[in-house]
């Protein structure tokens, strides 16, 4: 059996990590005795008083975050020392602002079932088996739920961890996909996608005719030609409505690309790119986009991107970011670039990570499997 379904069975490491980490929750599932923990109207800090501390404890040794040999009364009601930081703990493997700070959210993922996790686990499982089981050249895979980019190295070890932000869970989601990185353009232009034109730049434009003088843009047509650059005129204005003309950010600092992007051709015109906006990386939840990926350090990824392109190192890196110019730098090898969507992750330190199924992928998947299972009852 096992020789039959190696040809199905990922080599990815994360895949075999995750069907260890199966069994141990499954295992689980059959230990655990339903106990819910209390809500709370209010956040509690440390230092402050919960009515159920001494089940809130129980809790976090039976998930393994808290270690057996931290010691509190059983009536106790002090949350604080040993038990908030397994809370710190639970909520940075959960994908929580891991604060401490104890409130709602926090409460209803710790009073998750098992079975819940299981299913999340089964589902991640399921995806690592629809991935390549080799890849030519080291990928980039960023997993959506997770917020989260890694560049690996030939034996599919992370090289590279960099934090990202995805498109929003409402209208613009980023796609699953899998395609070839093939060049990256340094101080790009941002050509206005058609949908964000109509939906916001357009009615800006009307309200402030002098709008694409303020924010550095102009009004081409689809050659290229450039049309303005300043005060936009009521013809160039239902051009712009009836789709006969573009809109273009030029090069530089505010661009909203930032100062690179890394192009893999495929249909949804999806590429990862820099940001002016850093401050969203500080953000816990971070599905902010259009559906484009922003990586944290753009520079760091680069320079790994380019690491097989002859005399690209940091320090010439650096200077293609100063130049202010426009260059486009075709890769020495194609690289390999996945957006995956697991909300269930091992990590090779043996810690699990939970996310939110911020798509509703997971719901979707689970029903069309129940549906499946179902109908060949």
């Amino acid at each position: 059996m096992k020789r039959a379904l190696a040809p199905i069975e990922s080599s990815y490491p994360r895949y075999q990590r995750t069907l260890v980490v199966l069994q141990k929750y499954m295992q689980m599932e059959k230990e655990e005795v339903p106990d819910p923990l209390p809500q709370v109207k209010k956040p509690i800090a440390a230092g402050q008083q919960y009515e159920a501390t001494g089940k809130l404890v129980r809790r976090l040794e039976f998930l393994g975050d808290l270690p057996p040999s931290v010691s509190v009364p059983q009536n106790s009601l002090d949350y604080s020392g040993a038990v908030a930081e397994g809370v710190k703990h639970f909520q940075l493997r959960h994908g929580l602002d891991a604060s401490g700070k104890f409130g709602p959210q926090t409460i209803t993922e710790l009073n998750r079932p098992m079975s819940d996790r299981v299913e999340q686990l089964r589902l991640m499982l399921e995806r690592f088996r629809w991935m390549p089981h080799s890849f030519a050249q080291p990928p980039i895979i960023v997993n959506i739920p997770e917020f989260v980019l890694r560049a690996y190295d030939p034996s599919l070890h992370p090289a590279l961890i960099m934090p990202v932000v995805v498109g929003r869970a409402i209208r613009t989601q980023t796609p699953v996909l899998e395609e070839e990185m093939k060049y990256l353009i340094i101080w790009p232009y941002w050509n206005v996608p058609p949908s964000i034109l109509r939906a916001e730049i357009v009615p800006k434009i009307a309200k402030d005719p002098e709008y694409l003088q303020k924010n550095n843009f102009e009004v081409t047509t689809y050659s290229g030609e450039v049309i303005t650059e300043g005060v936009v005129s009521e013809e160039v204005l239902t051009q712009l409505r009836a789709g006969k003309l573009m809109v273009r950010q030029k090069p530089g600092p505010k661009n909203a690309l930032g100062l690179i992007k890394f192009i893999f051709p495929n249909d949804n015109n999806i590429y990862l790119h820099s940001t002016p906006s850093q401050a969203l990386f500080a953000e816990n939840r971070r599905d902010f986009s259009h559906g484009c990926i922003r990586v944290e350090d753009p520079k760091a990824l680069a320079t790994w991107v380019l690491r097989n392109n002859p005399g690209w190192t940091r320090e010439r890196v650096d200077v293609a970011f100063q130049a202010q110019k426009q260059e486009q730098v075709n890769l020495a090898h194609e690289i390999p670039v996945l957006i995956l969507y697991g909300t269930a992750i091992a990590n090779e330190d043996g810690r699990v990570f939970f996310f939110e199924d911020i798509y509703g992928y997971d719901k979707a998947m689970a029903k069309l499997f129940a549906q499946a299972y179902a109908s060949k009852q």
